[in-house]
């Protein structure tokens, strides 16, 4: 009898090996999945921070574009250049500027 049930746990081991080579393939393939799934979370991750870093890029640029905007037009009112040019001499038009017309072309 002992030798009987021995023959069968031998034929245990033998099928489960022979299963596991039949089954070898689509282990590789659940590891490769296993793989490209790890790979595709930091991939995420990388890209949601790279996102969040050009908006804060971004944010920061359209806050100096507004400055600057806003240094421009304070700059370009008539008071401002009037100040702007009064070291080289000139100022402002007190009357309005007078229409050349040439009186030949008429």
């Amino acid at each position: 009898m002992k030798f009987f049930g021995s023959k069968k746990n031998k034929l245990k081991k033998q099928l489960r090996y022979k299963w596991m080579l039949r089954n070898l393939p689509f282990f590789l393939f659940l590891a490769f999945l296993a793989v490209i799934y790890i790979y595709n979370g930091h991939y995420a991750d990388r890209v949601v921070r790279d996102i969040g870093k050009t908006g804060r890029e971004l944010q920061e640029l359209q806050y100096e574009f507004k400055s600057l905007k806003s240094e421009v037009m304070f700059r370009s009112k008539q008071s401002e250049l009037a100040k702007a040019v009064e070291p080289y001499g000139l100022k402002p038009l007190s009357s309005p500027p007078m229409v050349l017309s040439d009186s030949a072309s008429k």
